[in-house]
């Protein structure tokens, strides 16, 4: 990650992501669902200044909270992006486990969620470059907070959810290197 990016101002954080958001997530559509909640301005998107992982968790559990309490059709997923801290991908990914353990501590399991995205996300047994990778790739590490209620709909009105992941790494494939650095939405090789 770039000193520049670590730099930055919220407002600037929070519009590379919708950049990312709009011309990676859904204008690759990899994630079908991503559209509407995005176009109903229900995503919630919140930097973190933590600059401790124990920072960190505490502001995800308050942000996991948040959403339980808040009605799904003023904020239905929320965006916690912490550009000062879990910037290594290997940290990052062993912090997902105390964030799992945090949904279930809360009594949230079975509600709520968390999904990841990372500038260096690597999927278990890629090479780092693997152009795969790339569909959880966001220009700063974000913890994902999604309603389960919302994906079980979601899932419900797409019938071939199971084959999104498959469509992806076509997807991706076919884009390349190139084809995903002229969009310009965060990290590239």
């Amino acid at each position: 990650m770039s000193t520049a990016n670590l730099n930055a101002d919220d407002d600037q954080v929070i519009a590379a992501t919708k950049r990312w958001l709009e011309r990676a997530v859904i204008g690759l559509n990899l994630c079908p669902f991503a559209k509407a909640v995005h176009v109903k301005q229900q995503v919630r998107y919140v930097v973190s200044s933590a600059t401790t992982p124990e920072a960190l968790l505490e502001q995800l559990m308050e942000e996991l909270q948040r959403l339980s309490d808040s009605d799904a059709e003023a904020v239905d997923t929320t965006m916690l992006i912490h550009p000062f801290v879990l910037t290594d991908f290997l940290d990052y990914n062993e912090f997902l486990d105390v964030a799992d353990a945090a949904v279930e501590d809360m009594q949230l399991d079975g509600e709520l969620q968390v999904a990841s995205f990372h500038p260096q996300y690597q999927f278990a047994d890629t090479d780092i470059n693997d152009i795969a990778n790339y569909t959880n790739r966001a220009p700063y590490p974000i913890l994902h907070l999604l309603r389960e209620d919302s994906i079980e709909r979601a899932v419900a009105a797409f019938p071939e959810a199971s084959e999104i992941f498959e469509k992806n790494m076509q997807t991706m494939e076919q884009l390349g290197h190139d084809g995903w650095d002229k969009l310009d939405v965060g990290p590239a090789r």
